[in-house]
């Protein structure tokens, strides 16, 4: 029951990347409907998703005793990252994918399909574990991603630490995740009012997403589409390398069982939803990372029950 659970909650993102493809090919949506929703995505419901999301779920007390549910997964993703490198220079990924292909590689969807199938695998009590992944995941898709994805769509100082650099990784999102944790640290509560606002606005993170990736599907022609090794290359590692040295690092870090399991789980998802809306915003592949996006979501209705099964 568990398993079909998970498996509903993967389908129901399939289904809004459906139906965004389906309004589109009926002319509902057209190419500016796109770029209104990476508009709104990008500076207002992820931002505040980040803030509604951090503030409800933890504390200051939980999120200064974090620990190794911060340390696993921030190791874990830095580790995969080194080894995308090497495995797109291995397979001879194009430079104006490279940065694409890396973070396909090593961040994962730990909030859009993490939440609920954690949920779905392991009950309410798995909600702290996603978020510590979540906050390393966000971390460093919003500052190591975003430089590598400005490379592929033409970035010209290669250097991570410069002063246009920084001032291009502070984006709304990543601003929205800082404040949320700068208002746990400071113990200060915003009123219900503006956290009800955050909320609603953040609801409209995950299905926004999720019609655009139909939107840009709409526009690719699908029957040229070719299982290759550069999309044998994501899922590999999507599905394959993170979770086995994410588990690594949980053993040798003693990490507890329901712990080990969700970080598992949480480093064998699809591709990031927003990784679509952010090539696009940047001027890298938007639609390779669309299609590898519906692909992974599509492969891991294969992945997460046999990984559930495995976890016993």
């Amino acid at each position: 029951m568990l398993l079909i659970d998970a498996a509903q909650s993967i389908l129901s993102i399939i289904l809004m990347i459906s139906l965004g493809y389906i309004l589109t090919k009926n002319k509902w949506f057209d190419d500016s409907t796109s770029k209104l929703f990476s508009k709104i995505v990008i500076n207002l419901s992820l931002p505040a998703l980040m803030v509604s999301n951090l503030m409800t779920t933890f504390t200051k007390e939980s999120l200064s005793h974090s620990g190794v549910g911060i340390i696993i997964p921030f190791i874990s993703i830095i580790v995969c990252y080194l080894i995308s490198v090497f495995i797109s220079k291995i397979i001879n990924i194009a430079p104006d994918r490279r940065g694409t292909f890396q973070c396909m590689f090593f961040l994962s969807n730990t909030i859009f399909i993490g939440l609920p199938v954690n949920i779905a695998l392991f009950g309410e009590a798995s909600v702290p574990n996603v978020l510590y992944y979540y906050f390393s995941n966000t971390t460093i898709f919003w500052t190591l991603g975003i430089y590598l994805i400005k490379k592929d769509g033409g970035l010209k100082d290669s250097k991570l630490f410069t002063i246009n650099n920084l001032k291009n990784v502070f984006t709304p999102p990543l601003i929205g995740f800082i404040t949320g944790i700068t208002l746990i640290l400071l113990d200060i509560r915003l009123p219900k009012f503006i956290m009800d606002t955050c909320k609603y606005l953040g609801n409209l993170t995950t299905p926004m997403s999720m019609l655009f990736i139909g939107i840009v599907i709409s526009s690719i022609n699908l029957k040229d589409f070719k299982f290759d090794k550069y999309t044998i290359g994501v899922i590999t590692g999507r599905f394959i390398i993170s979770p086995i040295v994410t588990y690594c690092f949980s053993l040798i870090l003693c990490a507890p069982v329901l712990m080990k399991n969700v970080f598992f789980i949480q480093s064998a998802l699809p591709v990031m939803a927003t990784a679509s809306i952010v090539t696009k915003e940047y001027g890298a592949d938007y639609e390779y990372a669309s299609v590898m996006i519906a692909v992974t979501t599509i492969a891991s209705l294969i992945f997460i029950p046999f990984y559930r099964f495995l976890l016993g």
